[in-house]
């Protein structure tokens, strides 16, 4: 169902636009002084097989100090409640993060417990093609498998900012090199 990577580094689709004026634009709007991409992914989901992602929040895996993690998903095809559209619980961001996903002497594990998340709390966010879906990173939200006779194609973006705010050590992504800011303000 995924394909991870770091698809804005890589590849020179994905680079342009990923470092388009509109997504600086969109991430100084959203308060961004130094955004980096930490990570960028094209997720797809075949017909009838596209699999499932279980309840999370996205600074648990991409965690900074302060939180800082904000998911942008741009709807390559229709999102629908058949194909597998994101679903969340609405104002969950506003609850702090619950669990960590991280790396120690014991290896990579999270630092808590799931919770129980209720189903009916959940809500789903269908979209058009060209969509964008901007993911607060304490939104607590998931997908789930494709049912229908069509794939759901997606574009995700994970930005942190590195203005007054640190990628802590026991983060399980470790890259050798820092990523270049989008820009600094």
């Amino acid at each position: 169902m995924y394909y991870f990577a770091d698809l804005h580094g890589i590849d020179p689709v994905f680079k342009k636009f990923s470092s388009s004026e509109k997504v600086s634009g969109l991430l100084h709007s959203l308060g961004y002084r130094r955004p980096v991409i930490i990570q960028s992914m094209y997720i797809f989901k075949q017909p009838g097989i596209g699999g499932e992602v279980v309840p999370h929040q996205d600074n648990s895996f991409l965690y900074t100090d302060p939180p800082t993690c904000t998911g942008l998903w741009l709807a390559l095809e229709d999102a629908t409640i058949v194909n597998g559209c994101i679903w969340a619980i609405p104002g969950s961001h506003k609850d702090g993060l619950v669990r960590r996903f991280i790396r120690d002497e014991n290896g990579v594990h999270f630092d808590k417990p799931s919770p129980n998340y209720d189903p009916k709390d959940f809500v789903p966010i269908e979209v058009k093609a060209g969509s964008l879906v901007v993911i607060n990173g304490d939104l607590i939200h998931q997908s789930f498998e494709n049912s229908s006779s069509k794939s759901r194609h997606a574009y995700s973006l994970h930005v942190v900012d590195t203005d007054g705010c640190k990628w802590t050590e026991d983060n399980w992504i470790r890259r050798k090199v820092d990523p270049e800011p989008l820009y600094m303000h």
